[in-house]
């Protein structure tokens, strides 16, 4: 694992950075959950690691690197965010507000136990995510600007490099009888995939109803295509992956890197600075 920088350039990307408008409008919604729930997930393992074994330096090593790429990719989004509400959609914003809010509340009002579940719950989707946009997406990809491409592959690559922290820890923490562990990290998947779906469903509904609102009757059906291919795209990966998440025998370690994945962690692309791992832990 490495903290690596960015050094994306968002300020000149267009509303549809894809020929498919419906795809990007889609991973355009997609891209506010990252702004909320990465810091969710810094102040969850924060709190965690004081109650962590402290003879486990490796998961202490791996946790320090887990909270200091999130909040990078938090950064990142914030940024790509900035440029995309100079396009307007202001239809989007109590949504985002009515989400950043139920963060803020389960810090006061939820269990760390259900916190770490649906925080490995998310983590876990993510291959759905990871997959989708490295074995899937090549068609979308193909005229894409360069700057949201290297954005969404750098953060998902990242994604499937950590995807063992949250999980050790939660298994740490609440693991100790397995049955009830389980089924809390099942509680806690199903939690994520409603209230993170249908965040993402309701965002990518509004952008979409407002595209389509000027259209021609063509038009629509053109975009109502698009968005079918799009869809498809990301469903494709989804029953493999959450077969594997839901069995009882699950370890994200075990997990195979989709194409590309690899060489893409371990060649980087050019607009990017690694930190040293080592240095990143020494500094923490």
């Amino acid at each position: 694992m490495k903290v690596r920088k960015p050094t994306m350039d968002y300020s000149e990307v267009p509303l549809y950075w894809s020929d498919n408008h419906e795809f990007a409008q889609r991973w355009n919604a997609g891209s506010f959950v990252p702004a909320y729930i990465e810091p969710f997930l810094v102040k969850v393992l924060n709190e965690a690691k004081p109650l962590l074994d402290t003879r486990n330096k490796q998961l202490a090593r791996d946790v320090e690197i887990f909270i200091k790429q999130e909040m990078e990719h938090c950064k990142q989004h914030v940024k790509f965010n900035r440029r995309f509400w100079s396009f307007g959609y202001d239809e989007l914003k109590p949504l985002e507000t009515a989400f950043a809010k139920d963060y803020d509340d389960w810090m006061k009002t939820k269990s760390l136990r259900f916190r770490l579940a649906y925080c490995e719950g998310f983590e876990a989707m993510s291959a759905i995510s990871v997959t989708a946009i490295f074995e899937e997406s090549d068609e979308f990809f193909e005229t894409a600007d360069q700057n949201v491409v290297d954005l969404w592959k750098w953060h998902l690559a990242e994604e499937y490099e950590h995807r063992c922290v949250m999980y050790d820890v939660f298994h740490q923490l609440y693991c100790k009888n397995p049955v009830t562990g389980y089924f809390w990290r099942i509680y806690g998947l199903l939690y994520a995939m409603v209230h993170l779906g249908g965040f993402t469903a309701k965002a990518s509904k509004v952008l979409l109803d407002k595209d389509r609102s000027t259209m021609t009757p063509d038009q629509l059906a053109q975009s109502l295509e698009n968005e079918k291919r799009a869809k498809k795209a990301l469903g494709r990966p989804a029953l493999k992956h959450l077969l594997e998440i839901l069995s009882p025998f699950y370890r994200p370690a075990r997990r195979r890197p989709p194409r590309g994945v690899d060489a893409y962690l371990g060649e980087g692309f050019p607009r990017v600075s690694v930190t040293n791992s080592a240095a990143v832990v020494a500094s923490a």
